[in-house]
């Protein structure tokens, strides 16, 4: 049997139909093995077909792409790259879709129409790659809803927080992070920053929509946002986040610093940032991802006595940012999907000095580096 990543290509563009199996043939490790211009026809093809991976275009006639995800998923689930330009309307479509069910996405280039892909070539052939390896994987089930945003919440009094918990995570992110905030309540007294590897214009819709089914107050952060209790701030793409000590309290501050780890923004500078400014009251939390961005952070805050967790590689969608911390012995415990909220709701969910406490007893003990079994459902 071959080892090549068979692909088929769904886009109802001629040219697309040309030219992404043009860039993709630069990898000898994958082969196209057909392309369709909707997803009526995608369908068809997958049946006759079997590839290991679809690339998706979201907007298309007669079926378009969404509603080929969702036949997708309920037919033969697969792995699927989504493709598709970028819009505000493009946006949301892409976390609905991500929601759905798809691996990861790739915006097409402003200047695709004039036949310039080179620009993303690298990046889609790693995210088919990265997506075979997933297939399989078990994606949490994420609240997927046409109906429009609920009354605002009211938002956090600023009070300062107990913890300050930092979050680094890649390829699976959304339906992670969404799985997991939604089960901490509204009054949980940590702050909680999260890097999320995601283009810019896609972070500000991304906190909307956690926003729309969470509890916590979920924001775009921005330079000078006070860290509170009960808040959540996503870094926007193209910018890091750090957490400093100033005078008017605690605060995320951006930066247009060069990129790390191939990264901006990276969960690094905000892991090292956490672990300078806020040391035993700093969590770091590194979860579905490729590569090891966020790996020698963890490595600092554990360093400067915080508590450093890692997502378990089987509930992963992809397990190298979290593998690549637990393998250096960065990870205190290592705990899967569906425990970390309840693990951060039982330690941080309390007063500042009943989490000191727990804190202080985890750390005299021997650290948990493997998933426990009796966790899973």
């Amino acid at each position: 049997m071959s080892s090549r990543t068979r692909v088929l290509v769904v886009d109802d563009s001629a040219l697309m139909r040309k030219l992404i199996p043009a860039v993709l043939a630069r990898d000898p490790s994958i082969e196209v093995v057909g392309t369709a211009m909707d997803g009526s026809f995608a369908l068809k093809k997958i049946e006759e077909l079997h590839p290991d991976v679809v690339t998706l275009d979201l907007e298309m006639p007669r079926m378009d792409g969404m509603e080929t995800l969702r036949l997708i998923m309920r037919r033969a689930p697969m792995p699927v790259v989504l493709f598709s330009t970028h819009s505000k309307e493009g946006g949301y479509a892409t976390l609905k879709a991500l929601a759905l069910g798809a691996i990861d996405f790739v915006q097409k280039p402003q200047d695709a129409a004039a036949g310039h892909l080179d620009s993303i070539a690298d990046e889609l052939i790693e995210k088919i790659k990265v997506a075979k390896r997933a297939a399989g994987r078990k994606l949490p089930a994420a609240v997927v809803s046409d109906d429009p945003p609920r009354t605002k919440k009211k938002k956090c009094s600023p009070i300062p927080p107990n913890r300050v918990i930092a979050i680094g995570i890649s390829t699976g992110g959304p339906n992670a992070l969404q799985y997991v905030l939604s089960q901490i309540p509204a009054d949980f007294p940590a702050t909680i920053l999260i890097v999320q590897h995601m283009p810019e214009g896609f972070t500000e819709m991304f906190a909307k929509r956690l926003d729309e089914c969470c509890a916590l107050d979920v924001q775009e952060a921005r330079s000078g946002d006070l860290l509170v209790g009960g808040r959540v701030l996503i870094c926007p793409g193209n910018r890091h986040i750090m957490a400093r000590h100033m005078p008017r309290g605690d605060m995320a501050v951006l930066s247009d610093g060069p990129p790390v780890n191939g990264h901006r923004p990276s969960a690094d500078v905000l892991f090292h940032s956490v672990a300078q400014q806020f040391g035993l009251t700093a969590v770091g939390l590194l979860m579905t991802g490729m590569g090891e961005d966020g790996a020698e952070g963890l490595g600092a805050l554990q360093a400067a006595g915080g508590v450093t967790l890692a997502q378990s590689e089987d509930t992963c969608v992809v397990s190298g940012m979290p593998r690549a911390a637990i393998s250096r012995g960065y990870a205190d415990k290592v705990i899967p999907l569906e425990g970390i909220a309840a693990f951060l709701v039982q330690n941080y969910g309390g007063d500042r000095s009943s989490s000191e406490k727990v804190d202080k007893n985890d750390k005299n003990e021997k650290p948990e580096r493997t998933p426990v079994s009796s966790q899973r459902t």
